[in-house]
């Protein structure tokens, strides 16, 4: 029994010293292994916004999931980080500007106003709105004096309406440049002559036209009572030129906005000022039209999560306008008709490559919510800027009591970006995006609002990666790339494809050229070719740009007061309304 039982150990013995060399590499082993773990893994570096105030009306899926150990559950972290992360593109340059260059030179078809401009014919405008809104009628104010052949007396501004500025054209435009820049296109008097020597003042037959009004339009309805009266005066200029004209008439309306239409030096001597100072902090710089002012909220009849503190506010000021009524809150957000939040703008360009070591300049007026609704975009750029922050009040003194100089400021410091990111899709946005076609195609990002709304409601349930990823396949189409909007589609101010050519040597070259950059070439012709088609299917914002209505027929009775709506909750009969949304 006792030999049996000495045998037994002996064989445990040697069967455990043959295990334990084989025990002790397997532990070994795995220790090497979670070393290398513990070195190799990259250090978190999230933005813990969990720490930051929520504004009280931000959309309840705003909130983060960050810093809690969520993997053991199978949920998914999002972590927003600090830095941009890689891009496949320059997030300061737009791909291939550099084969368009803006055009808008008269063709030798062209005549000369003095060959075609008889005496005794006069034009005189009144705009409307804003200063944007204002700035697309003094544009098409000349190409309406060239269709009739008739000298224009410097617009008029508006003083009366909502934004209530007394500021007259020569106080914000620089008229002489304006007259003189203009000479071979259309004389450009600065008030109406007497009729002969010592006689009275021309007094104008004021009248409207109809929106969109076209060149047959002008030369029916108006023509005859300009031939008639000698002087016609247009009231509430805006929006009365149609979108598609003949290439020369195009061609004039972007030497007006590009070329023509000079601010005063001293609002251009603040702006630069301006300019320099964000140019000092940083090389680069972004501008963003927030448009988040509680007016526009209320206009724009989004819910954002507010509860009824949000919803007793904005329907309070939405009561203002008697034709306004808002029946479902939440299908304007998901037909991408309301602006992001400010949070939502800050993940945006996060998720396109932007870290927090970017510097913002804002654009804005009021926000609604105050310091508690920017906070999260400030936690997410810290470097965050207004012409408030960066100049002193002594500086900006003069343009206090005046919204249009104001919003001049704004105009240039935006213009002059390297990226302009608007929140919506009034006057301001969209002429400074056909602007900066125009002159290189510098990056303009519109969100693609109807595809990140449902990517913002389902973002607690992805990873930071998958969230980006999304966001960058949504934003393709709407970051400012040459042929991103198909030629007419649109408003001209905003997409002026007619003054836009192309540099065919120098797209020859690169064609020919040594393929330095692999597939990048074909594979950046493939993004133009799906930004336009997913722009086309995504986009809510691009109404027919002419409307089919007959508007070549003569004047009836009422035409004289005739006026037509571009929004489609805006009546004529509330004026105030439509200047606030347009700028």
């Amino acid at each position: 029994m006792a030999f049996h039982f000495q045998r037994r150990r002996l064989h445990y013995y040697h069967c455990f010293r043959f295990l334990l060399p084989l025990i002790s590499a397997i532990s070994g082993a795995l220790l090497i292994l979670f070393a290398l773990l513990l070195v190799l893994a990259p250090s978190p570096s999230p933005l813990d916004v969990n720490h930051l105030h929520q504004p009280r009306h931000q959309h309840s899926s705003s909130s983060f999931n960050v810093g809690v150990d969520d993997d053991a559950i199978g949920v998914p972290v999002f972590r927003v980080p600090s830095r941009g992360g890689r891009s496949d593109r320059d997030i300061w340059t737009s791909r291939n500007s550099n084969f368009y260059y803006g055009c808008s030179n008269a063709t030798h078809k062209f005549p000369n106003v003095d060959e075609i401009t008889p005496p005794n014919r006069y034009l005189a405008i009144a705009t409307s709105g804003g200063l944007n809104q204002q700035r697309t009628g003094i544009t098409d104010a000349v190409v309406a004096a060239r269709i009739l052949n008739a000298s224009l007396v410097v617009p008029k501004l508006d003083q009366k309406s909502f934004w209530k500025d007394a500021s007259n054209f020569s106080e914000i435009f620089d008229v002489d440049w304006f007259i003189s820049f203009l000479s071979k296109d259309v004389k450009i008097i600065k008030q109406l002559p007497r009729r002969g020597k010592g006689g009275k003042a021309w007094t104008p037959s004021t009248m409207r036209v109809p929106r969109k009004c076209s060149e047959r339009c002008y030369q029916n309805r108006v023509l005859p009572v300009l031939l008639k009266r000698h002087a016609v005066q247009l009231n509430k200029f805006d929006y009365r030129l149609a979108n598609k004209l003949s290439t020369d008439l195009q061609k004039l309306r972007c030497r007006v906005n590009y070329h023509a239409l000079k601010f005063t030096d001293p609002i251009q001597k603040m702006a630069k000022k301006l300019v320099h100072r964000m140019r000092m902090r940083s090389k680069h710089y972004i501008a963003l039209h927030l448009r988040y002012e509680p007016d526009m909220l209320a206009f724009s009849g989004c819910y954002y999560g507010g509860g009824d503190k949000e919803r007793k506010e904005l329907g309070a000021i939405r009561r203002r306008w008697k034709t306004l009524h808002i029946s479902n809150p939440d299908k304007p957000r998901r037909h991408g008709r309301c602006p992001l939040t400010p949070e939502e703008v800050g993940l945006m360009l996060r998720a396109l490559g932007y870290g927090s070591d970017v510097h913002i300049y804002v654009a804005s007026g009021e926000v609604y919510g105050g310091e508690e609704t920017l906070a999260p975009l400030k936690a997410l750029f810290p470097n965050f800027y207004s012409k408030d922050t960066i100049a002193t009040k002594e500086e900006l003194e003069p343009f206090y009591s005046f919204s249009s100089r104001m919003a001049a400021l704004d105009f240039i410091v935006c213009d002059e970006s390297d990226v302009f990111v608007t929140n919506n899709n009034g006057n301001m946005a969209k002429i400074l995006a056909g602007r900066r076609r125009y002159f290189g195609h510098k990056p303009t990002i519109r969100p693609n609002a109807k595809k990140l709304y449902r990517l913002f409601l389902s973002k607690e349930n992805m990873t930071w990666g998958a969230f980006a990823s999304s966001v960058r396949t949504y934003q393709r189409g709407f970051m400012g790339e040459p042929n991103e909007v198909r030629p007419g589609r649109g408003s001209f101010h905003e997409n002026p494809h007619t003054c836009i050519c192309e540099d065919s040597q120098a797209k020859v070259k690169r064609d020919v050229g040594p393929r330095k950059y692999g597939k990048g070439i074909n594979e950046t012709r493939r993004d133009e070719v799906e930004s336009d088609a997913q722009n086309v299917e995504d986009d809510p914002e691009w109404p027919d740009t002419d409307e089919d209505e007959d508007q070549s027929g003569p004047l009836d009775n009422d035409m004289f007061n005739r006026t037509g709506v571009d929004y489609d909750a805006v009546s004529s009969e509330e004026p105030e309304l439509e200047e606030l949304l347009s700028d």
